[in-house]
């Protein structure tokens, strides 16, 4: 709850207060009373234990604070997940549904694997690599998918699959 730093302050000036009650309180027993500077003791008194009271008020207050953010921050979480859920649940039904379409449009296990490579965003380098192949034998086989489906490139054979999410 507190951190170093602030229990150090607030011993501190925990400290001086006492010392100067105690300072206070000898020259109140004295029988020769200096008015000045037993005021000025008694202000440096008041002072800081008005300090105390402030930090420990203060470090009260961001405590409060930090709990209220990490119970914020546990129903965020919260939430992510459960919609990291429903995404997947929804991805899983929508590859078959990818599936399917690739499928119909005839496509062969080569195609519909850089189809799908394509779908996630990856460039004709970045595929041909992980296929192990040249850049430019995706490309023929990306053209070879664009003309069996009928669109006409990587941007409308994308929309052709994702404009259903944006209406």
């Amino acid at each position: 709850m507190f951190r170093a730093r602030d229990l150090f302050i607030i011993g501190l000036l925990f400290v001086v207060a006492v010392l100067h009650t105690y300072g206070f309180t000898l020259e109140v027993q004295k029988a020769d009373r200096h008015t000045a500077h037993m005021s000025v003791d008694a202000i440096v008194t008041v002072i800081s234990l008005i300090g105390v009271g402030y930090l420990l008020w203060e470090n009260y207050r961001k405590h409060q604070e930090i709990e209220a953010l990490n119970h914020q921050l546990h129903h965020s979480h919260t939430r992510i997940s459960d919609l990291h859920k429903k995404l997947q649940q929804a991805g899983k039904g929508y590859i078959v549904v990818i599936h399917e379409q690739l499928d119909a449009w005839e496509l062969s296990p080569t195609e519909k694997a850089v189809a799908l490579l394509l779908l996630k965003g990856l460039s004709f380098e970045e595929i041909a690599a992980i296929r192990n192949t040249k850049e430019k034998t995706v490309r023929q086989q990306a053209i070879s998918l664009y003309r069996k489906s009928g669109l006409n490139g990587r941007h409308e054979f994308a929309a052709w699959f994702f404009e259903d999410f944006l209406n």
